[in-house]
């Protein structure tokens, strides 16, 4: 087996955790993809994998290994590209991480894929933190600050946050005034998938006043959960304006307590920072960056 190609199924390996789904993709069989592994670990002097009858994970020199081979094939495929003149014409797989906001991210898409049909998009729909780097994504979508010196970020845009309740709910239970009569009130609440926690309504307090109580009549992990919610009278919600900006437009939905919010979120585009990014992945950056609606 040649070195690169050993490298290729090295990373299809860490990546499935499976040699029988490594062999299905490269059309061998997994005994041969077995022994390809067992000869790479042979020739390296190193345990790549832990093996059971259950499962294989990778060793601890088996994931630095892991890096160092994404960026290898990586710039190989860049260097391919370039040298065929792929750039006019991007194609091949990216692997994408989005927050899991349908309403957002899939506009643009959909977009995307109209304007460059050559490229496959296999896109992670997640709120949890993914690790690029570990787990093979080509970029991801992010919110709030950044601080992972192995990759490069560019800001895609910023919007605010509002709390909000249909007319419906309002009418039937009276617009609160100040938070403290949120106690009083249904609050739709969103859960933090990696930490479990409440997303907290940051209002904007005097010194002396406690922090508002809010009651939990609905956790969802999916904000888009909670708009759905408000539309249907069911009580208030905490959202960044972007989701609800054709319910505000149209009056399904009204902003309440504006005076105690002033918070903005902010949202980046990350990817490994190899000293080449492939021609698929910088038309991606550069169409996301132009066409995601967040403002």
């Amino acid at each position: 087996m040649d070195s690169l190609g050993g490298i290729s199924m090295f990373v299809q390996v860490a990546e499935t955790r499976s040699f029988t789904e490594t062999g299905r993709q490269l059309g061998v069989s997994s005994s041969a993809v077995g022994k390809g592994i067992a000869r790479m670990e042979e020739r390296l002097g190193v345990r790549l994998f832990h093996r059971s009858t259950r499962s294989i994970t990778l060793t601890a020199e088996g994931a630095l290994f892991l890096e160092r081979c994404r960026r290898i094939l990586g710039e190989v495929e860049a260097a391919e590209a370039e040298l065929s003149n792929a750039a006019g014409s991007p194609r091949g797989r990216l692997r994408i991480s989005t927050p899991q906001l349908s309403a957002l991210i899939m506009p643009a898409l959909d977009g995307f894929m109209a304007k460059y049909p050559d490229i496959e998009i296999d896109v992670d729909l997640s709120d949890r933190m993914v690790d690029i780097i570990e787990e093979g994504f080509d970029t991801v979508i992010r919110t709030g600050a950044q601080h992972d010196s192995r990759l490069v970020s560019r800001r895609l845009g910023s919007c605010g946050q509002v709390v909000v309740a249909s007319p419906g709910y309002l009418k039937q239970h009276g617009v609160p005034r100040h938070p403290a009569e949120l106690v009083n009130h249904a609050c739709l609440l969103h859960k933090f998938p990696a930490t479990g926690k409440l997303e907290r309504w940051p209002f904007q307090l005097g010194t002396a006043e406690a922090e508002a109580e809010l009651p939990q009549t609905f956790v969802s992990n999916t904000i888009e959960v909670l708009a759905f919610l408000a539309l249907q009278d069911k009580g208030l919600i905490f959202v960044p304006t972007f989701l609800v900006r054709d319910a505000l437009a149209s009056g399904a939905l009204q902003i309440v307590l504006d005076d105690y919010i002033d918070q903005t979120v902010t949202f980046w585009i990350l990817w490994p920072a190899t000293r080449y990014a492939s021609p698929k992945l910088r038309v991606f950056i550069d169409y996301i960056s132009e066409h995601l609606r967040i403002a």
